[in-house]
Formats: structure tokens, sequence, C-alpha cells
């Protein structure tokens, strides 16, 4: 145990709660499991910027959270974005990097778990509310059969979710990197407009935050229409504020390239449970999704049409997917 953890804490209340934790780029979002409680408690989120490796963010967290009760947590499980299957974890968009084998020593942990940020957000799924699941079609979900997820995001994440009896097991897939299929002559030409830059075009070049953006500047060019929007925030500010337009129609062409995609996830996976569309594009244009081609272009799979349109499609609107799906997967552990 490292010599700077707290030594304060009574020794029958160690190990009494969790650590859980959320990290991308920007930011590392904390919170603690306790024993009484089924959702993660003590939420905090801090700027990785202020911190020189993630050790630091850990103790910053508890030093202001649990010790004050008396607590110091024995178990951790850590979401985060990059891959996670070696001991040796280096951060996509930052500079940490720690072995995690050394950080469960430093820290005390008895147990610590590392997963993928979006494997996270797949073991969130059983654990959420009616009231942070937002419904766009389909009839009910056969619980027994897996559920698969799709979030534009800063990338595009694609995984699935089974339960084998035993609890919830995901599968991770690189499935945002997949060849781009136009389904029409307009779609084909803004693959041409793409592969000027990329010899392979993935979905992720669409179906993400870059995404919408390189689809409003092909679009641009499509209508003879100067680009001049730099962010997906502006692209989907100016379709909600606008209601007509070159950025309204990136984003109907977007959310119907979305439907055929998680069309395709959802014949992969066999996902009669469910489709879900996580991430952080999506639920910030609710309406616009809703009315948009998205549903209609995901049950448009030709002979299986009905087979698609009894699977439900959602868009998760919880606050903090991230931190459920960590506590969950520990649970599960």
């Amino acid at each position: 145990m490292s010599a700077d953890q707290p030594t304060s804490a009574p020794a029958a209340n160690t190990g009494s709660c969790a650590l859980v934790a959320d990290i991308g780029g920007t930011h590392a979002r904390f919170a603690l499991m306790l024993p009484d409680r089924l959702r993660p408690q003590h939420n905090v989120t801090l700027a990785v910027a202020d911190f020189d490796d993630i050790e630091s963010a850990i103790r910053a967290y508890l030093n202001q959270a649990p010790l004050a009760q008396g607590l110091w947590p024995q178990k951790a499980c850590l979401a985060l974005a990059c891959p996670t299957d070696r001991d040796m974890i280096r951060m996509t968009n930052h500079g940490w990097s720690f072995s995690q084998a050394r950080l469960k020593r430093d820290l005390g942990f008895t147990q610590l778990a590392v997963i993928n940020d979006y494997a996270a957000q797949a073991y969130a799924i059983p654990s959420l509310q009616r009231h942070e699941l937002f419904n766009v079609g389909g009839a009910e979900a056969l619980t027994e059969y897996p559920v698969a997820l799709i979030g534009p995001g800063t990338g595009l994440g694609i995984a699935g979710l089974i339960d084998d009896g035993t609890g919830p097991r995901v599968v991770v897939s690189e499935g945002g990197h997949a060849d781009f299929a136009p389904s029409d002559d307009r779609e084909i030409e803004i693959l041409r407009y793409l592969m000027r830059d990329h010899a392979h075009v993935s979905i992720e070049r669409i179906l993400s935050g870059g995404g919408l953006v390189r689809l409003y500047q092909a679009l641009c060019e499509m209508q003879g229409v100067k680009a001049e929007l730099m962010t997906p925030a502006e692209i989907s500010a100016a379709a909600i504020g606008d209601g007509a337009g070159v950025c309204l129609d990136t984003v109907e062409t977007f959310c119907a390239i979305l439907g055929s995609v998680a069309g395709n996830t959802a014949l992969t996976f066999g996902a009669r449970g469910g489709v879900f569309i996580t991430g952080g594009i999506v639920p910030r244009m609710l309406d616009l999704f809703a009315a948009s081609e998205f549903r209609a272009r995901f049950e448009a799979k030709g002979r299986l049409h009905d087979y698609m349109s009894a699977i439900p499609t959602q868009v998760v609107i919880a606050e903090q997917p991230g931190l459920l799906g960590a506590a969950a997967a520990l649970r599960a552990m």
C-alpha cells in the first residue's frame, strides 16, 4: 500500500465501498458503490488536464469523497477510452499511461478491473430505467436474446451484450471501422467525396462528431453552398434552429445512415433484445432524430423487414451510463 494512502480510516469500514470511474479524453468521472445502494454515489467529475497521471486523479477524488466517512475502497473498476487488454495502459487522447498491476498495488486494491469505456456503456444497459431511455420504434424486447449498442461520438462504438445464464457478457467490436456502404446514388456521391482524402472510408468517417462535419462539407459542395460551420455542435444547433437548409439535410442524412448501420448491427448480433443508441450526438437532437428516416432505414432489410420491425430501438439519455456500467461490470466479476 502506498505510503500516502490515508491511515485514519476505521478498519471495520475498510472495503465496504468500491470505486468506479469513467475516464475519457477530457473528463475523469468518479463515484463510489456503497453496500446499501444500487447505483453509484458521490459522483464527481474532474478535468483530466489537471492531473499528471491517473493515480493522482484517483487520490484527489478519494480524498474529497469517501474518506470523510472513514472508507477506503478495496475494489475498483475503471472504464477507459483506450484498449485495455494489456497490463500497460496508454490513454488514447492524452498522456496518461500506467501499469494495472502497479496501480492496484499502490492504491491498495484487492481487485482492480480495467475495461473499455464502450464495454461499460454495454454493461449499463440492464440497469437503465425507463426515464433514461428514449424510444424510437419497435415492439417489446425479447429479453432472452442479445442486445446491440451503437454509439456515435468522438468515434463510433459498436458492441453486443448477451446473458448466458451466468451474468451479462459484453462483446466489444471494431465495427465502426467497417466499410461505409451507400444505400443510394446520393450516398455514393458522398462516398466519392470522402474517398478523395481516405483510401478506406469506414462508417466512423461519417457516424461520429468529425464525421458529421465531413458530411456537412460533402453536402455543401454537392449543393453549391459555402461550408462555413466548423463543429458538430454548430451544425446540430443550426439544424435545430433553422429547420431547413444544408445543416438540416446533414443531420437527416446522418440519422438515415445511422439507421442503416444500426440495422446491420442488429442483424449481425441477432439483437432481438433491442438496439441502443449511445454517445453524445443523438441525445442532443432527439426531436430531429425521432422525425428522421432512422427507423425506416433500420427496418429496410428486404425479406427481413418483419424481423427488423419488431426490434425496439432506444436512445440512452442517462446522465452517466459509463459509471453505471463500471459498477455493473464490477458486480459481474
